[in-house]
């Protein structure tokens, strides 16, 4: 059954089509089924409430049930930023993305003389899933660990470079200040980012959803 995803990211594919597959979910960009995904403007004051509005701008485009998400990291040392921004935070074009690099060289400035227990961080992400008969669903997913003081990895993107986990999991900022973190997102394979990354947690409770509404 295919399925659109609200997104021209052709990491975020990867992963969703990696969690979702066994559903027998074909996940295809709008590139990919002859469209152009349409400029959305993400007006929400919550993940789950922009993750929809691209989800429905996507089904009512492409007449197919339609997954999308909205996600951002969320630094404790700057009061939760970036946050809804994260993608386009140092971007000097109000509305549009900044690349990868710009962002996480912003972060790393601001968090220059951070020390490392005050380093703590969240990922989030929300899964919005949209069907043509009307069916809206969103689910939830965090990530704990600390931020790097210089980049690690080439793998994952944006700011997975810096951001360090522990291939134990964790579930608060309080074991974040404590734990043992040796990788970033930009070093683990993917099974192990699968197991533990904001958007795989988002992306199983989604399937659930999606296993019982199918």
């Amino acid at each position: 059954m295919i399925f659109l995803i609200a997104t021209q990211n052709k990491h975020k594919k990867t992963e969703f089509q990696r969690i979702l597959a066994p559903l027998g979910i074909d996940i295809k960009t709008a590139g990919e089924l002859g469209l152009q995904y349409p400029d959305v403007e993400e007006t929400g004051t919550t993940f789950e409430e922009n993750a929809l509005i691209k989800a429905r701008a996507g089904c009512l485009l492409a007449g197919v049930p339609t997954l999308a998400d909205d996600s951002g990291l969320c630094v404790d040392a700057l009061d939760g930023a970036p946050g809804l921004y994260s993608a386009r935070w140092s971007s000097d074009t109000e509305g549009e993305n900044a690349d990868d690099e710009s962002n996480n060289d912003k972060l790393l400035r601001l968090l220059r003389d951070v020390p490392d227990e005050a380093r703590t961080a969240h990922y989030v992400a929300a899964i919005a899933a949209v069907f043509p008969d009307g069916r809206e669903f969103t689910t939830r997913g965090e990530c704990y660990g600390r931020i790097a003081h210089e980049r690690h990895g080439k793998g994952g993107f944006g700011y997975d470079p810096l951001f360090l986990v522990s291939t134990a999991g964790t579930a608060s900022n309080e074991q974040a200040a404590t734990g043992e973190f040796t990788q970033t997102f930009g070093e683990v394979p993917p099974a192990v980012k699968d197991s533990q990354s904001h958007r795989s947690r988002g992306l199983q409770n989604m399937y659930e959803v999606l296993k019982r509404e199918l």
